[in-house]
């Protein structure tokens, strides 16, 4: 029986840390759990055993769990966690670029007071300054502020 309870506590342990690197890294709880449960383990062994055979437990557990974390690191497990392209954008990213105030252009939506306007040969989202504006009416662009432009 004694052995039974030592290789389970042992057991668990290391299911439980290789759990915790292979299958839910970084939330640590489980990898904690897995460390208190080995080491369970071994306490047990130096209750239960001669301070020898203990040792010997105490020995292959520290390796076998030396083991498991090396093997979570090295399997590329965390590559699927990882990030790997970052967000390029920003407050201004050069969308406004080339355009002035005073500029003309003709709406090919509505503004209400949001809309679409044709501005030399690009489309551009642009706002009304006075409300709704019909479809195919000349504006002009009378600001532009953080990618904001507003027409008139």
């Amino acid at each position: 029986m004694t052995i039974l309870v030592l290789s389970s506590l042992l057991i668990i342990g290391l299911i439980l840390l290789l759990a915790e690197v292979i299958f839910v890294p970084g939330t640590t709880v489980v990898g904690i759990l897995g460390l208190i449960v080995s080491l369970a383990g071994v306490a047990y062994a130096f209750v239960s055993f001669e301070t020898e055979i203990a040792w010997w437990i105490t020995g292959v557990a520290a390796i076998l769990n030396l083991a498991a974390i090396i093997y979570g690191f090295s399997s590329g497990v965390w590559d699927r966690f990882s990030l790997k392209s970052a967000i390029e954008g920003g407050t201004f990213d050069g969308r406004t670029l080339g355009l002035q105030v005073g500029m003309p252009g003709r709406t090919v939506s509505d503004l209400k007071p949001v809309g679409k306007a044709e501005i030399g040969e690009n489309i551009y989202e642009v706002r009304s300054s006075g409300g709704f504006i019909p479809v195919e009416t000349e504006i002009t662009i009378i600001k532009i502020e953080n990618n904001t432009i507003t027409v008139n």
